[in-house]
């Protein structure tokens, strides 16, 4: 494997390679076929979800050379000096495309001094630029600066998106991944595609993998819990069947080895709440197998499968919304395990 990062190596260069955001390609799309191209554009939404990728994309498709593309990381160059120095570049001619394109990344980092210089850059632009704004947090931006440019909110990948970018790159770099360990690289990937393919990465350059019979090398979902920390499929079997079954004694167990091994609990609860769901649309409709079988190992399945069938479980509407409840307390609780451990205090 190459040494490049794989979320770089794999970002989208145009705009058909864009996964999850068709509100917003379709608009840039129409507005480059029509020539209608705004002075400023403001692109929002979580980590990793395609803003920065699309802002290059959208300068390429409107004939904008590197030479005359400018990306400045606002983090870093966050104050009035920094906006000075574009607004004073602005003025000046492309060198060799119809415009200037100028991507601010994390634009909500300015101090209050560069939004008021960007401002005035933004409402009396020359016609030759273009200004791409990306940030993850848009409610702390001036609404003078929002109402100056056209919004585009990035909406967070599905984790089937996740699932699915992770196997594509993975036999893109010669290895297989089982459901399970797709499954969870997606989770771990948190909304993220950047976050996905680095942990993809981090599992593919530290486990010594086993190669198949086609010559891929397979990826278990062992070999992800392994180098990523991820709470064991055990542990979280063994969770949910002492739900299933009110055996506070076996819940309590479990949490315990959890904590012990130091597992994030957020991450465990996840797992759990995933599992539970399942049982719960098991039981609802069989319709819904084939797609649920997908997610897990055979093993796997066969035993949420077990715990759907059987009629004195304790697993239903109740134990999702106390699973939620516990979801929210987590966040506020000074001991991680505790929302987990009132579960079985009745």
């Amino acid at each position: 494997m190459s040494d490049v990062a794989l979320y770089r190596k794999y970002r989208p260069g145009k705009f058909k390679d864009v996964i999850g955001q068709d509100h917003i390609v379709k608009v840039l799309e129409g507005a480059i076929a029509l020539k209608n191209i705004s002075h400023a554009y403001l692109f929002s939404g979580s980590r990793g979800t395609g803003k920065t990728s699309v802002a290059r994309i959208f300068a390429a498709a409107i004939g904008t050379s590197t030479n005359d593309l400018y990306e400045i990381d606002a983090a870093s160059n966050r104050g009035i000096d920094d906006i000075r120095e574009i607004r004073d570049g602005v003025s000046t001619l492309p060198f060799e495309s119809p415009y200037k394109v100028y991507i601010v990344d994390e634009v909500h980092m300015l101090t209050k001094e560069a939004f008021n210089a960007l401002l005035k850059t933004l409402e009396e632009p020359p016609a030759h630029a273009v200004f791409i704004l990306a940030t993850t947090e848009l409610e702390k931006l001036p609404e003078t600066v929002i109402s100056r440019c056209q919004t585009f909110v990035f909406k967070k990948p599905t984790q089937k998106m996740l699932k699915d970018a992770a196997l594509a790159v993975a036999k893109k770099e010669g290895y297989t991944l089982d459901a399970g360990s797709a499954e969870l690289i997606a989770l771990l990937g948190d909304g993220s595609f950047r976050d996905t393919l680095g942990i993809l990465q981090k599992v593919i350059g530290s486990t010594p993998l086993t190669t198949g019979s086609s010559g891929s090398k397979k990826i278990s979902r062992e070999e992800v819990e392994l180098v990523t920390g991820a709470p064991k499929t055990a542990l979280v079997n063994s969770f949910v069947d002492a739900l299933a079954k009110k055996d506070a004694a076996a819940g309590l167990k479990a949490v315990a080895a959890a904590s012990e091994h130091n597992l994030d609990m957020t991450i465990f609860l996840r797992l759990v709440l995933e599992k539970i769901r399942t049982v719960m649309l098991l039981r609802a409709s069989a319709d819904m197998r084939k797609t649920l079988e997908e997610k897990y190992s055979a093993e796997d399945f066969a035993i949420l499968e077990k715990l759907a069938a059987e009629k004195d479980s304790a697993i239903n509407s109740k134990t999702i919304l106390a699973l939620l409840q516990a979801a929210e307390e987590m966040r506020i609780s000074p001991i991680p395990e505790l929302p987990l451990e009132l579960l079985f205090a009745n």
